[in-house]
């Protein structure tokens, strides 16, 4: 999973992406699975360094703090912690290592402008295991507004390709930078996912995941990287979940519309009632949140509690199965959210079975 930028606090959006593979990841889990589940952290990066000057808070403490809000609220969201939890920080060596690799393949280049920084050739680094749209499907003139909305730069003079990545920042003044053989600086974005997968679990990934806004340019390069350096593709699948809109717009730190986990729970709102209505969507889906649907999502929630508050003894598998072959069919919370609401509608007594399915299958404990 592509982990956050730390440097505004975890959104709906962030939420909804996190636990949409939380359900992949407790499906697994219930079939028998041993599951290494690899999340990085951004703890250097444009964003966070414009945010930390701007707020006056050094970066490095900037990130810790945000990271730490995060995984609060994933906790509270009862989101499965990851095997791994890489910050970009602590990978600086093996990315650089990357690059040299790379550019002594003759598939990078510096720029010749003063700035040391390197570029990944994609032209140069195209073959049998991947080539640039492979990933994303998209053709070339959507790639280039795309990178130039989401932090690419395919304007800058001197770059073989207009849609050619950063690999490398050169050192600048008054910005973080470390010594590596390369030369001072820092990395881009795309490689840092390609080494921690590397480093951290077997290549291929089974499934590499994220929000859809990642599938271009980050996990199109990503898989860039991986073959480049490995031979191998980064991930069998890419799997992206949707955006969150809020006030007609997608849930983004830039708009400002966010609807914060943190500041939902600190209200008093239950975060079980905050799964649920995050359950409620299909996790590809595009949609808007409301109010209206956590004041249904804890309807919901007092329904179940009520059913399960005295559960009979006994194992009767029909809602334990029914959750497993609508999670088995794409991941489709909605018709497990169902499912239980028809079960609990028909007057069937809750069992343990019941309980203990909810909470292991769907994160609710009731």
């Amino acid at each position: 999973m592509c982990g956050i930028t730390p440097y505004d606090a975890t959104h709906l959006g962030h939420a909804n992406t996190y636990l949409a593979f939380d359900t992949l990841v407790r499906l697994w889990i219930d079939g028998g699975f041993d599951v290494r589940y690899v999340q990085n952290v951004t703890d250097i990066d444009d964003p966070l360094l414009e945010r930390a000057t701007a707020t006056g808070v050094e970066w490095r403490q900037l990130a810790a703090e945000q990271v730490e809000l995060f995984r609060g609220d994933m906790e509270s969201l009862r989101i499965i912690p990851p095997t791994d939890y890489v910050a970009v920080t602590e990978v600086i060596t093996p990315v650089a290592d990357a690059v040299g690799r790379l550019l002594d393949a003759g598939l990078a280049y510096r720029l010749d402008d003063g700035t040391a920084d390197i570029y990944f050739d994609n032209t140069a680094a195209a073959s049998a295991v991947w080539s640039l749209g492979d990933e994303s499907g998209l053709d070339r003139a959507t790639m280039l507004g795309l990178s130039a909305e989401r932090g690419g730069d395919p304007e800058r003079p001197g770059k073989r390709d207009a849609l050619d990545v950063l690999l490398w920042r050169g050192e600048r003044d008054g910005e973080p930078s470390w010594p590596s053989p390369v030369g001072a600086g820092r990395p881009g974005w795309h490689i840092e996912c390609s080494v921690i997968a590397e480093l951290h679990a077997p290549l291929p990934l089974t499934v590499q995941g994220g929000g859809s806004d990642l599938l271009f340019p980050h996990h199109e390069f990503s898989a860039g990287h991986t073959a480049a350096l490995t031979g191998a593709p980064l991930a069998r699948l890419f799997s992206h979940a949707g955006m969150v809109a809020y006030d007609g717009e997608k849930m983004s730190k830039s708009l400002g519309n966010l609807v914060l986990v943190s500041r939902l729970t600190a209200e008093g709102v239950d975060p079980r009632a905050i799964r649920l209505a995050l359950l409620g969507r299909h996790y590809r889906a595009d949609w808007e949140w409301t109010r209206g649907q956590l004041t249904e999502a804890c309807s919901r929630l007092a329904t179940w509690e009520t059913w399960a508050a005295n559960p009979a003894p006994g194992a009767h598998p029909v809602l334990v199965e029914a959750l497993r072959a609508a999670l088995a069919d794409d991941l489709d919370t909605p018709a497990a959210l169902a499912f239980v609401d028809a079960h609990i509608e028909s007057g069937a007594a809750a069992t343990e079975l019941d309980a203990d399915a909810i909470d292991a299958l769907l994160g609710v404990r009731l």
